[in-house]
Parts: C-alpha cells; structure tokens; sequence
C-alpha cells in the first residue's frame, strides 16, 4: 500500500449515521408540506425530486448537478418552479433542520476525523453532491462537524459527477491535484463508495449503516466498525 496523504469521507450513514429510507421520508415530507401553499401537490413534487435526483446521478459531466437538477425540474412545473426555487432554500434554511431528528449521531465520526487531520492528512468530504451547499452543511453540522474540517466538501453546485461514477472521484482527485494510490475513501455503501478501489484508491467499508443493495462479498473489502476503522486509519494513514 502507497503512503495515504488524503482520506475521502462518506456523510450520510458514514460520518452521519441514519437509515436512508428514513431521511428520505422526512426529508421529502417536510419539503412537500412546506412546497404545498405554493400550489405543488404533495405527491407529484416528491416524485419529481427523486426523479431529477435521478438526472443527477446521470449527469454527463456537461452541466453541473445543479443544472441538471432544475433542468428536469422545469420541464415538469415549467418556469415556475425557476421562479419559486426560493421555497427549497428557505426549507434547507428553517424545517429542513428537523430532519436531523431522523439521523443518529455518534462522537466517534469527530473522533475519527480528527485523527486523521492531526496525522496531517488532507481530508475530503466526499458526499454524493446531490444536495446544495446549505444543505450539505447542515448536515455535517449534525454529525458534530464544521465544513472547515474538510479541504473539499463536494455539493451540487460545484460537481457534474455522482456517485457510483468513477468520473466524481476523478474531479475530486483532480481538484486535489493527488493520485489516487495515496488516497483512502471511507464509507458505507458498497457500490457507491467501494468502486473508488478501481482508481487505485485504497477503501475501507464502514459497516454500522452498511448499503449493499447489490448483495456484494464484502470480505474482499477492509471493513468493520468506527473502532475497527480507528484502528485501520492508525496502522495505514501515517505521514
């Protein structure tokens, strides 16, 4: 194994522990509900916002995740939307906050970040950037982080990559100006953040809210626990 310089964070379900189907249903219930006065049915709003999630993950790398997001958006509710786009930054900015109370929260992911930031390693939030910067923030807020523990904190308005494409990883890298032998990505989902060893990138599979929806081996992978990833990051991150 290269020397690892930089360590790739997974957010939700790795640094932010939570059931996804369940921050989904509180996330998209309290944003339908707030969407609703405006003259968007509950049903319809929810459906479309999966669905321009879904342009997200498709995206090209031609527009950002934004664009895409909004592109889809509009040819649902057409220029409205454009022009209530201000209903989802008050939502992220007021009742988006208690969707927190659907998420868990663990002292060991400010534990774990900052043994690797007091190695005097580069760390990364590489959280799928289907979310815009506010939301983002809020929650690394609620996994008892602040945004300036992270070099690079990835949210839909800066990339035009999603995870599983190995492309998202690239931008970063990119951005970063790294090779990936020297980076180590650390998460829950097995087809999302796993596929980052293809790079060259060393992983390592936090198990605590494990996503594995493609019944993959997972013994292949080096995984466990925050402690068993404590351990992990002390025996190979070191400068």
């Amino acid at each position: 194994m290269k020397k690892i310089t930089t360590v790739f964070f997974d957010l939700d379900g790795t640094l932010l522990p939570m059931d996804q189907e369940v921050f989904v249903k509180a996330y998209l219930g309290g944003l339908v509900k707030v969407a609703a006065p405006y003259g968007y049915e509950p049903s319809l709003l929810a459906k479309s916002i999966m669905a321009g999630t879904y342009a997200m993950v498709k995206n090209d790398g031609s527009r950002s995740n934004e664009d895409a997001f909004w592109g889809y958006m509009q040819t649902v509710f057409g220029q409205k939307i454009i022009d209530d786009s201000h209903i989802f930054d008050d939502y992220y900015a007021t009742d988006f906050q208690k969707v927190a109370e659907a998420c868990g929260h663990t002292p060991k992911a400010n534990e774990i970040v900052k043994q690797v930031k007091g190695k005097g390693l580069r760390v990364v939030l590489a959280t799928n950037p289907l979310f815009p910067k506010a939301a983002t923030e809020s929650r690394i807020r609620w996994a008892g982080l602040d945004k300036n523990d992270f070099e690079i904190v990835t949210t839909f308005e800066g990339y035009s990559h999603c995870k599983p494409n190995l492309d998202y990883y690239k931008d970063i890298l990119e951005n970063l100006g790294v090779c990936p032998e020297e980076c180590l990505m650390v998460g829950n989902d097995v087809d999302e953040d796993m596929i980052a060893e293809k790079l060259g990138m060393s992983v390592f599979l936090l198990t605590n809210d494990l996503i594995n929806k493609s019944g993959t081996d997972i013994e292949q992978f080096p995984h466990g626990d925050y402690d068993e990833l404590r351990s992990f990051i002390e025996k190979n991150c070191a400068i």
